[in-house]
């Protein structure tokens, strides 16, 4: 009598495994030189996030320092004007050549900061973590070229990405 009453759960669990899809491991490049991304990045298009709420544009400031990188990240509203800033520090994974870095707003409160995609001479980057809850597209100027647009939109499908899902920022200071 006690197995009848389990059957329902094992096939529950049986069913739902069958139909979600794995996660496969997010990709990353090969290597950053976190001395050539240092600098100023201007948000180009993101997943929304409960961070970002009211930002219509973003930049990212990021500066070497002796252990970690540091983060600065402001927002702006739908005139420009910076509505808001946060600091924070980013730190290398072990083993993964500067392409993954763990970063913290709220010194014991962690987020994955994986770079998925890198332009060459570091003119954009695409940004994302292994859940696929977040996806920043930045640019070191405030417009991609299509070329770079349409290699970035093909590109997320592949990675586990829906390219429908972006937010295209309508400031870019």
């Amino acid at each position: 009598m006690k197995t009848l009453l389990f059957l329902p759960f094992i096939a529950l669990l049986f069913l739902n495994g069958c139909t979600s899809a794995p996660t496969l491991p997010l990709p990353t490049v090969a290597k950053i030189d976190l001395e050539r991304y240092a600098g100023t990045w201007i948000e180009i298009a993101r997943y929304e996030n409960r961070f970002e709420t009211g930002c219509a544009g973003a930049t990212a400031q990021y500066s070497l320092e002796k252990d970690h990188v540091r983060v600065i990240n402001s927002c702006y509203d739908q005139h420009g004007v910076k509505s808001a800033q946060a600091s924070g520090r980013a730190y290398a994974v072990e083993e993964s050549n500067n392409s993954k870095l763990r970063v913290s707003f709220f010194r014991s409160f962690y987020g994955d900061y994986w770079v998925v995609m890198l332009g060459d001479q570091y003119r954009y980057s695409v940004v994302g973590d292994p859940n696929r809850q977040y996806l920043w597209i930045l640019s070191r100027t405030k417009e991609l070229t299509e070329e770079d647009k349409n290699t970035i939109i093909a590109y997320l499908p592949p990675i586990g990405y829906d390219p429908s899902q972006l937010y295209w920022t309508a400031v870019r200071p």
